[in-house]
């Protein structure tokens, strides 16, 4: 079993050279880890254990998979990359392995010569994330090499998203409703924070999630004001207000939702007021996608609800970033965002506020696809239900 689309990874490749062919580079070196999967697992659909490691990508020719020893089998078993090479900074530290052969990026860099391909000037992907010790490997073992960052150029080329990866998306989407109900029907008094989680994954997993693109959140009372709240074993109480989401990934790429529930199962009438704002937030910023409306542009009606109804000063984060094999990854549509919307683009309405002196924190986020005249949710159900009434 693997999660990779051959026909994808040689156009994923091909578009690669591209960008190498115009800006006049030998190949591009392509890091990834187990956080900062989605550069690597673009080209290969795959991403080890424990090890870190890199996608090499010529300007001619056959693409490398580097990494570590422990790794190596299951790169040949499950990567769409199957030439892959060993090296001691992606292993993990101190661990050894006496019968892999591990080289460097010298030997690396002489065995390409060997093949026919001379490195001069390499692109490199991922410099916002890439280890000191990695990137210092990269320059001494392609010594007189000069090293260009192509970090923008590549994920840019990632955000327009295929038929193929919006079916995987929206398959997620559909964990991602399932769990929905499992999780709300789960929240109740004296419940544990990690049993809400629990009934979200579980059916998630059930159902065909290859993995999560972040923890689940599940943050009760005072604890979602911390924007990001993981499951804890704090026991949820009445009056309070629960944050929950999810992100389960199929084929590696990732839907989610959130929302902010009440532990009793009803809303306070100063609760049910909130939630009205975030809603109201949340139809103003979906009227605004549209093809090429800039991110400038999506957060203004936004901005204005909130200044009006006191909420500007616990705003956090902007109402739209993009979906893939992240759950928010670039482009984010924030308030100088210049990035403009395309059609086929995926992209979540994502509306919050954090640190409120009443409410503390609260969330409610769907996704939707770009098309030429506006957007299509990618969960009916949840646009429905975000357009719809408080009850």
């Amino acid at each position: 079993m693997y999660y990779y689309n051959l026909k994808e990874t040689e156009n994923r490749i091909k578009k690669t050279q591209a960008i190498l062919e115009e800006k006049r580079l030998d190949a591009a070196l392509i890091y990834f880890d187990e956080l900062n999967v989605a550069n690597g697992w673009y080209l290969t659909g795959w991403c080890g254990q424990f090890e870190k490691g890199s996608v090499l990508v010529p300007r001619v020719g056959e693409a490398w998979l580097l990494g570590g020893p422990e790794s190596e089998p299951f790169a040949k078993m499950s990567s769409a990359i199957k030439n892959t090479r060993s090296f001691p900074v992606f292993m993990v530290p101190e661990e050894e392995y006496p019968n892999a052969e591990i080289i460097d990026f010298a030997q690396l860099n002489k065995e390409l010569l060997a093949d026919g391909v001379e490195l001069k000037r390499i692109g490199i992907v991922g410099t916002n994330t890439i280890p000191r010790q990695v990137y210092l490997d990269f320059e001494e073992g392609f010594k007189g090499v000069e090293l260009v960052d192509i970090t923008d150029d590549y994920e840019i080329m990632r955000s327009f998203k295929s038929e193929w990866e919006r079916e995987n998306m929206l398959k997620a989407v559909e964990f991602c409703d399932l769990a929905y109900d499992a999780m709300k029907a789960k929240i109740a008094n004296g419940v544990y924070e990690y049993e809400v989680a629990a009934a979200g994954e579980a059916i998630c997993r059930m159902n065909g999630a290859d993995s999560f693109a972040y923890r689940t959140i599940v943050g009760s009372g005072a604890r979602a004001a911390a924007v990001v709240p993981t499951a804890t074993n704090k026991m949820m109480q009445n009056g309070e207000l629960v944050m929950i989401g999810i992100a389960p990934r199929f084929n590696g790429y990732a839907g989610t939702f959130g929302d902010t529930l009440p532990v009793s199962g009803e809303y306070t009438p100063a609760q049910k007021e909130c939630m009205k704002h975030l809603r109201e937030v949340m139809m103003l910023t979906k009227n605004m996608l549209k093809p090429g409306v800039s991110g400038r542009e999506i957060d203004v009606p936004g901005r204005e609800y909130y200044k009006k109804h006191g909420l500007f000063d616990y705003l956090v984060c902007p109402f739209a970033h993009t979906i893939g094999l992240m759950e928010a990854e670039a482009p984010f549509y924030g308030p100088n965002s210049n990035d403009i919307l395309v059609p086929g683009m995926t992209v979540m309405v994502d509306v919050s506020f954090f640190g409120h002196p009443e409410f503390h924190g609260a969330r409610i986020e769907t996704g939707y696809i770009i098309t030429e005249n506006g957007c299509k949710p990618m969960s009916e159900k949840m646009d429905k239900y975000f357009s719809q009434d408080v009850q």
